[in-house]
């Protein structure tokens, strides 16, 4: 008897927990009498047929590590018709019957389009920007917030020693989750975001009222994505130290938010996704986001995921400001 076959491949921007997601996958397909596959560098790994065997084993102590272990990669081949034909033909001189993605809007843009060729595919929700429609929460945000607010922590240190402000530039794209949170757990004096417009003279404001009420530093997180970022603010307010009453120093945390160890909650919510996305290929209900929604693992069709993007609730933004006082 032909014992089933499935692939996993992670793609997009890697983010803590993929891990424990790739490790769900393997033993829970393991447990159902799969054979399972992992797919190396994304979908470009794909198109090139470049599968592994794994086995409960090869998944072993790979949990507290952050990244993925199948690596990943942009892949413009895979957007084209000619990029996809191939993939799925590598699929095919495999025996691959079905694949699990996990990845953000990009990968389960490419998980759609296989859906859309009759390849049966389920999607595990990742991306620490949380702007992935059909969850909650994704794969990496909490240990994303974390590590921000570690750094926030410290800077407030030097900060207050030095009688400085500062603006900390959080990852996130055009998505401003990140900053919001990061902004409202780490005390800011004020936040900017891609999807709100800012007057840099109110941000001025606020650093000079922090001043005036005796605060011994100012806080800013901005967003990467947002129009003024860090090096914009810093830029902008460049010898305006009297007026501000601090001296301000610009720091952007870039990539170090998708590394270290993923956090307790990112590993058991990789965990929970990877092991429901084989359960939907058990019932044979493909071409769905594996997601978790009120606390609960939900599924949403990919055709309604692709496209759209998670609102931010603004109403933080003001709660921020009256707790920046």
């Amino acid at each position: 008897m032909k014992i089933p076959r499935i692939a996993v491949l992670t793609s997009g921007g890697d983010a803590p927990g993929m891990n424990a997601a790739i490790r769900a996958v393997v033993r829970t397909g393991v447990a159902k009498g799969y054979e399972v596959y992992g797919v190396r560098h994304g979908y470009r790994g794909l198109i090139a047929g470049d599968f592994c065997p794994l086995t409960p084993r090869d998944v072993g102590g790979i949990m507290q590590r952050g990244g993925t272990i199948l690596g990943s990669a942009r892949s413009e081949e895979f957007r084209s018709e000619s990029g996809r034909s191939q993939a799925l033909r590598r699929l095919d001189d495999s025996g691959i019957e079905a694949v699990v993605v996990i990845g953000g809007n990009g990968s389960q843009t490419g998980a759609h389009a296989l859906g859309k060729a009759g390849f049966p595919v389920v999607g595990v929700a990742s991306t620490i920007d949380n702007d992935l429609y059909g969850s909650d929460i994704t794969l990496g945000v909490d240990t994303a917030l974390n590590i921000a607010l570690e750094a926030i922590d410290r800077l407030k240190v030097t900060a207050s020693s030095h009688q400085r402000a500062f603006v900390v530039e959080v990852m996130g794209r055009d998505c401003g989750y990140l900053a919001l949170m990061t902004g409202i757990a780490g005390g800011a004096e004020a936040i900017t975001l891609p999807e709100v417009e800012t007057d840099p003279e109110e941000i001025g404001a606020e650093i000079r009222s922090a001043y005036e009420r005796g605060k011994p530093h100012a806080l800013i997180v901005a967003a990467e994505g947002a129009r003024w970022n860090a090096q914009a603010l810093a830029e902008y307010f460049r010898g305006r130290k009297e007026w501000l009453g601090f001296e301000l120093r610009a720091t952007v945390l870039g990539h170090v938010q998708r590394g270290g160890a993923p956090t307790f909650a990112d590993r058991m919510l990789g965990t929970r996704l990877g092991a429901e996305a084989v359960e939907c290929l058990a019932r044979k209900e493909y071409g769905v986001l594996v997601g978790v929604q009120r606390g609960e693992l939900v599924t949403t069709p990919l055709e309604e995921v692709v496209g759209r993007k998670k609102p931010l609730d603004l109403g933080l933004l003001r709660l921020a400001g009256v707790l920046a006082r």
